[in-house]
């Protein structure tokens, strides 16, 4: 059994109308631009979780914010970090305020304090959500589009075969067989660029819900520790 050589391919791409060749010089920058992204966020997620194991740790073994605070400057890569400074920052703040309206001899309102650290965990869940997607979305449009712009380019390019085939003087496979294959190679380079797209797609977006869930569940245990120090 035969099989296709590299510098067949190659031929038969260089050989295709102007149309198929843009569409495969578009369908590799996408391939390309679609592995640059799978490689940051693979190391980012790593980092990510070798960050959130190592605060979760410390978080558990010391139950003192303030040391917990100092300690984490380099664990900055865990989404739970930032969640947990946002919400550090504002109960330092509502601790303040408590202070100045004791001196004041001001009434203090529990209630009040407990619903501001709630909303700045919620805001830096929701900025952190967004930085852990980013990418995600072009991943979802290689993976969906590039299918469909490989096989335009087939498409085009079976039609200029067909076309051709009127002033062939022979009307046989032989004759539109180069431009039919030549053709199809456009649609295999759209199927390279959305496999790997739609499986990175499809691995990230658990990963973030596995981030989201995690954040969730640190806020609700933040906050129970935060209403002892309010």
């Amino acid at each position: 059994m035969e099989t296709i050589s590299n510098n067949n391919i190659l031929s038969m791409i260089l050989g295709s109308g102007p149309v198929v060749q843009a569409v495969l010089i578009i369908l590799i920058l996408l391939s390309l631009w679609t592995w640059t992204i799978m490689i940051a966020k693979h190391f980012q997620f790593k980092k990510a979780m070798q960050s959130t194991k190592e605060f979760t740790n410390l978080f558990w073994e010391t139950r003192n914010l303030s040391r917990i605070d100092d300690s984490c400057a380099r664990l900055s890569e865990s989404p739970l970090v930032s969640v947990f400074r946002s919400g550090y920052r504002e109960l330092s703040h509502q601790l303040g305020e408590q202070a100045e309206r004791r001196k004041q001899g001001n009434q203090i309102t529990m209630g009040n304090e407990v619903e501001s650290v709630k909303m700045a965990l919620k805001r830096s869940e929701l900025d952190m959500g967004i930085k852990l997607e980013k990418g995600l979305t072009f991943l979802a449009t290689v993976a969906s589009a590039a299918p469909f712009i490989g096989l335009f380019g087939t498409v085009w390019g079976i039609m200029k075969a067909f076309h051709g085939l009127g002033f062939s003087k022979t009307s046989t496979i032989q004759a539109v067989a180069p431009g039919i294959s030549e053709a199809l190679v456009a649609t295999a380079v759209g199927l390279a660029a959305a496999i790997p797209a739609s499986i990175a797609y499809n691995y990230f977006s658990v990963s973030v819900r596995n981030f989201r869930s995690s954040m969730s569940r640190f806020s609700e245990e933040f906050l129970s520790i935060a209403g002892t120090n309010l």
